[in-house]
């Protein structure tokens, strides 16, 4: 690849640009892009994408780990004709913009939301793996159909936070030679020189997880050397590369090499020397050559609509001579799941055996993975516990290993709950509507608390299956019995969480789970025995909530979830042998139940009758559906889960007693139902 004078511009508007962005919004970190322009020239100027149709599944993808430096990102984007313009770029972090401070999925072009660092590196995994589990799937002999990379930029930053050890780990594990990431080594964070903190071999670290590593010495002007460095980590197809190119933080500024480059704008007096040493007018902001957007469309936007056109055509062969394949996976680009595909969902019938729902939940993968060749699933070394895996399932594993091959859809991620929430991100980024699973216990998807936030924040519906979801754990004890996480997850928006009471309730919330194409789900299961109950069915528990059993005349509503809806069964028989009427509701997920009409919800908790919620867990999201709340507010015991829930009082009598207690309290009062809010 021959670089002249041209490319030197374009690398100078690239750091103007991110320059003056940061500038107008008095905000933003501008070291960074001054380091990282050439590569993002390099990079970029070779990368197969259609700026026309950003969501071409056959494209390279980038990915920007070290988010802060999303103005570099922007001016790309900009540059190679996605549709930001000069104008969004002048409103970058301003409200309501296309240029928010970090980079966001929404935007065309941004392919993950990142920002919290390591993020980017380890949703860049998952990208992966799904790159090479579609290749290997719909590949076929003269139709190659896919054969992308996934590019990557991150910084020290990113290095240190623990989730890109874990996912740079299982990368190099699976030989995900697709992946080429390009370190910014300027040996800056924001406490300054990383040496107060951070003075590890990086490159020996990498090259123990299995990665190929490679130095770019002046990674500030080398643009010759960021190509060969480039052109070499594409030839290493079962080594993921790791790039380590040497730059200066705030290239060109009068504080260039200073952690003070890192997080504020340029002064006025260090933008116009900037401009003049790159030979810009120092009294013209935003400003873009003619021949560096006419060296773009010639390098990118031009080859690039010639390189979706080649796939469409190539498409419309493998049409002919695949039929059903290609059937499938048309339908997957389209964002749609097979017809009827529900009715592979199990039912049950009160007449049917108690099981644990972490038993139901495997007998609903063994029923549906034949339905859905999208979903592609795994488990956090927990596989026995968690019963993620269908009985034939091959693991997504390189064929060298012998272990499975590329073509698995069940993954063995390891003892790496957050990377592994992280990755399940990059796989539903992806496209080919892929609807990743992934199993832990509920207490440890904690861990993942960053990935699962970003799931939410970013629209990604990925599902985990989040076993042993109370003190039912029994012996393992506190630290092993979840008490504040589902109020936790419960109060991030847009997530589902699911805790359902038996098999249909199960089946329920696997379906709007995977019929879900914006909201993530956490499904938090059982490890004891829940009976099959009276009055439940998948059409009820799809409301998210809804009357399991009613009476005339109620005295009071018994609101639970999981095992506490048969217990509140229990103490509703006892309480009728005393002539009291009790009402069962089952709150399964609270998200879906909040998007039910008005009017449906009140014929659920109504007014006049006083609601007790009944839940093994943390009380404090029980606010808006209970009147009052019996639940756990303390750490967990050690012991045999019968012995454990008495211990707490979780029995038939103690539900039923604090029951009375209820009615006696709320008798004579005006009973509003807690739906009924100001706003």
């Amino acid at each position: 690849m021959a670089f002249g004078e041209i490319d030197k511009l374009a690398v100078s508007t690239i750091r103007l640009l991110a320059v003056d962005e940061v500038a107008a919004a008095n905000s933003g970190h501008p070291g960074a892009p001054l380091g990282m322009a050439p590569a993002a020239h390099v990079v970029w100027s070779q990368m197969n994408f259609n700026p026309k149709n950003p969501d071409w599944i056959a494209r390279d993808r980038f990915i920007l780990s070290n988010g802060h430096a999303v103005a570099l990102l922007y001016a790309m984007l900009h540059l190679t004709g996605y549709p930001l313009t000069i104008e969004d770029l002048k409103q970058f972090r301003q409200l309501g913009s296309k240029t928010p401070g970090h980079p966001e999925f929404e935007t065309p072009g941004i392919e993950v939301t990142t920002g919290p660092l390591g993020q980017g590196i380890s949703n860049a995994v998952g990208l992966a793996i799904a790159q090479k589990q579609f290749a290997s799937t719909y590949n076929k002999p003269g139709f190659k159909l896919s054969d992308s990379f996934v590019y990557v930029f991150l910084g020290d930053g990113c290095l240190q936070e623990g989730v890109s050890s874990e996912a740079s780990s299982l990368a190099g594990h699976l030989k995900l030679g697709n992946i080429i990431a390009i370190y910014d080594d300027n040996k800056i964070t924001i406490d300054g020189a990383t040496e107060v903190s951070f003075d590890e071999d990086v490159a020996k670290r990498y090259e123990a997880y299995g990665w190929e590593v490679l130095h770019v010495e002046n990674g500030n002007e080398d643009l010759d050397a960021i190509a060969k460095a480039v052109a070499k980590a594409k030839k290493s197809t079962d080594k993921p590369t790791l790039i380590k190119m040497t730059t200066t933080i705030g290239y060109g500024s009068l504080m260039a090499g200073s952690h003070a480059v890192h997080g504020a704008p340029l002064k006025t007096d260090d933008i116009k020397q900037l401009r003049t040493k790159f030979g810009f007018d120092p009294e013209q902001s935003f400003t873009v050559p003619q021949e560096v957007y006419d060296f773009y469309q010639s390098k990118i936007g031009n080859p690039g609509q010639q390189a979706n056109n080649h796939w469409d055509k190539l498409f419309s062969q493998y049409q002919q001579k695949f039929p059903e394949l290609s059937a499938e996976l048309a339908r997957r680009l389209k964002g749609e799941l097979p017809a009827a595909w529900e009715k592979a969902l199990p039912t049950y019938t009160a007449k049917d055996s108690a099981v644990a729902t972490r038993k139901l939940s495997e007998i609903v993968l063994e029923s549906i993975h034949g339905e859905l060749p999208e979903l592609i699933g795994g488990s956090a070394d927990l596989t026995p516990s968690n019963l993620t895996r269908w009985r034939e399932a091959v693991d997504f594993q390189p064929e060298s290993s012998k272990l499975g091959d590329y073509s698995g859809r069940y993954i063995r991620y390891g003892i790496r709950e957050h990377a592994m929430g992280a990755i399940m991100n990059g796989i539903s980024a992806f496209g080919a509507n892929y609807k990743p699973y992934s199993g832990s216990f509920l207490n440890f998807v904690s861990y993942a608390a960053g990935a699962v936030r970003l799931s939410a924040l970013s629209g990604h519906p990925v599902v985990w299956v989040a076993t042993h979801d109370s003190i039912g754990v029994g012996e393992d004890g506190p630290t092993h019995q979840p008490i504040e996480t589902l109020a936790h997850f419960r109060a991030l928006p847009n997530i589902q969480v699911w805790r359902p009471a038996d098999g249909n309730e199960t089946s329920a919330a696997y379906k709007v789970s995977l019929e879900s194409k914006h909201t993530p789900s956490i499904i938090a299961l059982s490890r004891q025995n829940l009976p099959q109950l009276e009055g439940s069915s998948i059409d009820k528990a799809v409301k998210g909530g809804y009357v399991l059993h009613d009476v005339a005349n109620a005295d009071i509503t018994l609101a639970a979830t999981g095992s506490e809806v048969s217990l509140s069964v229990d103490a509703a028989k006892a309480l009728a042998a005393k002539g009291i009427n009790a009402r069962v509701v089952s709150l399964p997920d609270f998200f879906t139940f909040e998007k039910q009409p008005e009017d449906y919800k009140l014929s659920v908790l109504p007014d006049g009758i006083p609601v007790l919620s009944v839940e093994v867990l943390s009380t404090s999201c029980w606010g808006k559906y209970a009147h009052q709340s019996f639940g756990i507010d303390s750490f967990g015991a050690s012991g045999k889960a019968p012995e454990v829930f008495k211990h707490f009082g979780f029995t038939t009598e103690g539900v039923a007693e604090r029951a009375e207690r209820t009615i006696a309290f709320y008798k004579g009062k005006d009973v509003i139902s807690p739906l009924r809010r100001a706003f």
